[in-house]
């Protein structure tokens, strides 16, 4: 039996955090008692949490074996996730130490896909070059030479809530939508979408965005072997999880130009730098430093869930799942309990 926690007096410490969560979650609270801590969480800040039942955490921070044991010696009871992935948490230790876990799995779909539009339209029609242009007088068009977006077929992989969404605003580009999961969505299928094989994807993708999640299958999904069916010129979109590309390799793709365009919120070590204003530092990180001089490349940081609509359902899902939980209730969207 799941134990039934008391809602009075209840502190929630928050990690990883930014002005923003607190803004947003202060906003919606009802009656908790909130602690906001800048650092990630990991085996080292630990020792910040003090009388606290829950903890909530985000896309980087470090949720293994040895952090649930030492969040269950300090009777903490829920692990909330404000973020719908949940690679970074050990789930078969939170259910050894009798921790429940809970998430949130779709905040705004539209918000990621409308992004990875963004990144597509950007790197085409080179905006950000334009706009720099323009600023110091430079008018010329030389160099921002782009191609039509109708027409073009574009492979998604991963067909969720954020696979979907993308997949209409692409659509309404007049584009050819290529689709690949291990489940067929029928939906999308009536809206003319085809789903084929991953290796379809691959040879007949111009463009190819991903919105799959994290896992031992799809881990570098974006490898030299899987580099190698694709089109010369392949443009790829990455606004799900860093670890879907192998980074060593996109870099070898770029460099001899088998892949014409980048785009990525997200990158493999991303909690090194993501979420941090690091403009006096010396990154040390060799690869996105790479990464960030190639001229076809776009990097953001994470940034394609900021909404001002995806920030208020993220606050008002999270809390809401730790109240269910803390009242011993099943939270209402069964995909947001995780144990």
């Amino acid at each position: 039996m799941k134990e039934n926690i008391s809602l009075s007096k209840q502190k929630i410490s928050f990690f990883s955090t930014q002005p923003y969560d607190r803004i947003f979650f202060e906003k919606h609270n009802t009656g908790l008692e909130l602690e906001f801590f800048e650092t990630q969480l990991n085996d080292l800040t630990i020792n910040l949490i003090q009388n606290t039942t829950i903890v909530c955490v985000f896309v980087n921070d470090v949720v293994n074996a040895t952090v649930i044991e030492a969040l269950a010696e300090k009777q903490v009871k829920i692990i909330a996730l404000r973020c719908a992935g949940f690679n970074n948490v050990d789930l078969e230790a939170a259910k050894k130490h009798g921790i429940r876990v809970c998430r949130v799995p779709a905040y705004s779909p539209e918000a990621v896909a409308e992004h990875a539009m963004a990144m597509i339209l950007t790197l085409n029609r080179k905006i950000h070059k334009a706009y720099n242009r323009v600023r110091e007088q430079n008018f010329s068009l030389n160099g921002l030479l782009g191609f039509d977006l109708h027409g073009k077929t574009i492979g998604i992989v991963g067909t969720g809530n954020i696979g979907k969404a993308f997949s209409k605003i692409a659509k309404g580009f007049g584009c050819k939508i290529l689709a690949y999961d291990i489940v067929v969505n029928p939906e999308m299928e009536a809206d003319g979408v085809r789903f084929v094989t991953l290796e379809t994807i691959f040879k007949e993708s111009d463009i190819i965005s991903l919105h799959c999640p994290l896992n031992d299958k799809t881990s570098h999904i974006i490898n030299k072997n899987s580099l190698a069916q694709m089109k010369d010129n392949v443009m790829i979109i990455n606004t799900s999880r860093g670890g879907l590309i192998d980074t060593s390799d996109i870099i070898a793709a770029l460099k001899k130009g088998k892949v014409g365009y980048l785009g990525i919120d997200v990158y493999e070590q991303e909690e090194k730098l993501f979420f941090r204003d690091l403009s006096e530092n010396i990154i040390q990180d060799d690869d996105i430093q790479r990464l960030m001089s190639f001229p076809n490349v776009l990097v953001t940081a994470h940034q394609a869930f900021f909404t001002n609509e995806a920030l208020t359902q993220i606050a008002l899902v999270t809390l809401g799942n730790i109240q269910d939980l803390l009242k011993n209730k099943e939270i209402e969207n069964k995909a947001a309990q995780l144990i």
